[in-house]
């Protein structure tokens, strides 16, 4: 029988993209972010990662960056912030320039303008549904044996039903 040498097939270097391989999930989502970012006109993700840090939590909890058009007098930041908040932000836009100021440099952020509008807010986990039905005073009660069974009986009887 005789030896090939298998040295001489594809090679296995990561220069050569293999197709049919699964990549690193991360390495797409960041291609698609920046992507977005840079259509928004960040050419930076850090000011939208790290919005927080750079103008404190209060002012944070009511708006998020939308938009940065460059100009040449100094660029455009455009802020998406609740309804009601809109005039407090009014009244904050000199701190709030000094914060960017000292983040991006001076001169690169002229003017801050602000858009009303609901922010979007990560979901956390839904409740349970059966929280809601029983009162916080009074345990739930588990239904009886028969009642179970009859439930079951019933379901099952539904879905032998949907199957003929």
């Amino acid at each position: 029988m005789k030896r090939t040498n298998k040295r001489n097939g594809p090679s296995n270097s990561p220069s050569v993209a293999r197709r049919g391989w699964a990549g690193h999930a991360g390495e797409d989502a960041l291609g698609h972010a920046t992507a977005a970012l840079q259509r928004a006109g960040f050419p930076d993700a850090t000011l939208v990662l790290r919005w927080r840090e750079i103008v404190g939590a209060d002012i944070a909890r009511i708006a998020e960056p939308f938009r940065l058009t460059e100009g040449p007098d100094g660029g455009v930041l455009t802020l998406k912030c609740e309804a009601g908040a809109a005039v407090f932000l009014q009244h904050q836009t000199r701190e709030l320039q000094h914060r960017l100021a000292a983040y991006l440099g001076h001169g690169r952020i002229a003017r801050v303008r602000l858009i009303s509008g609901e922010l979007e807010r990560p979901q956390g986990p839904p409740d349970h549904p059966a929280a809601g039905m029983a009162s916080a005073e009074e345990p739930p009660t588990a239904p009886s044996l028969s009642q179970a069974l009859e439930r079951l009986d019933r379901r099952r009887s539904r879905a032998r039903a949907k199957t003929r």
